[in-house]
């Protein structure tokens, strides 16, 4: 048995605020890509394992995984003598990028151990599972293309994709981010709140903005004209170029050379830009491979589909 693990961006991310248990309050629009990793079965040994069995990214797990840890959460809230699992992993989304790549193994996990252990894993139990995992996962693991998320990604309210694929390209620059490392930054000097009449955050406003726009409709031409307006719609933006101050001029390089608005998902460092098709994204994401200068500030360039259509394959 299989089961696919796609990966995320935000479109548009708003920080409105630290909570007492140490996470932050986020307004977020998460979107669903056909970029995604594969997790399977493997044969059975002693306790849970993950094996890295695939893929471009070069991946060597922790004991404390995700993945593992989501085997073992199933295990103790639901099927307490379930027996070791063996997960195949193969990877394709880039580590600590702003994807989300963590997050959907992990998901994905959820349901793959239930298949295995034939539980039949109700959606409330899953998403409550998948709050315990981390802020991105309860998205990652609901069967919808897009939301608004909110709270410390625990609240996720579904909205439609566009009613065409919207092309992304994804460029995602040198070593990962960690998204602690990145908050903590927000933290210690957050961005000046703006006078925008809402929340404060540039970010938020912005993303419910778009939340209203994809709830009444729109086309991948639509998301395309509104990207100018989602540029600077991440309010990570101030604390991921403070520890990665290279992102900086990678954005000013790509803008100029792809001639539309760069976006950053997530934490970082991977930075998007929007496309009326998957063939235009991936027009793009040759033309920029095959520039040895640029090559070598970025780790990953890749053409990935948001949209109703979307085919979940790496």
């Amino acid at each position: 048995m299989e089961v696919v693990a796609r990966a995320k961006v935000n479109l548009a991310l708003g920080v409105v605020g630290r909570r007492p248990d140490g996470y932050h309050d986020l307004v977020s629009v998460f979107a669903r890509l056909d970029l995604a990793d594969r997790l399977t079965v493997g044969p059975p040994g002693d306790g849970d394992r993950l094996v890295v069995a695939g893929g471009p990214i070069d991946y060597r797990p922790a004991a404390d995984d995700l993945v593992l840890r989501a085997v073992e959460l199933l295990r103790r809230a639901c099927l307490p003598h379930a027996p070791g699992l063996t997960v195949r992993l193969e990877k394709y989304v880039p580590l600590a990028a702003g994807l989300g790549g963590g997050s959907a193994d992990a998901a994905a996990a959820l349901d793959l151990a239930a298949r295995a252990w034939g539980f039949q894993l109700t959606g409330d139990v899953r998403l409550a599972l998948a709050a315990q995992l981390g802020s991105d996962v309860p998205f990652l693991a609901a069967d919808i293309e897009a939301a608004l998320v909110t709270g410390r990604g625990e609240s996720v309210a579904p909205l439609p994709g566009p009613l065409d694929p919207v092309g992304i390209l994804l460029v995602t620059a040198g070593a990962g981010l960690a998204t602690r490392d990145v908050f903590d930054a927000w933290a210690a000097a957050p961005p000046r709140r703006a006078a925008t009449g809402g929340s404060g955050s540039v970010g938020a406003d912005r993303a419910r903005d778009l939340a209203a726009r994809l709830g009444a409709g729109c086309t991948a031409a639509d998301l395309v004209a509104a990207a100018p307006d989602l540029r600077d719609a991440n309010d990570l933006w101030s604390a991921s170029i403070r520890l990665r101050p290279d992102l900086v001029e990678l954005r000013d390089v790509l803008e100029r050379r792809l001639g539309r608005a760069i976006l950053l998902s997530g934490s970082g460092p991977t930075l998007l830009a929007l496309y009326p098709s998957r063939a235009a994204a991936e027009t793009a994401a040759t033309s920029l491979t095959a520039d040895p200068v640029l090559g070598l500030a970025v780790a990953a360039i890749r053409a990935a589909t948001f949209g109703r259509t979307t085919r979940e394959a790496p």
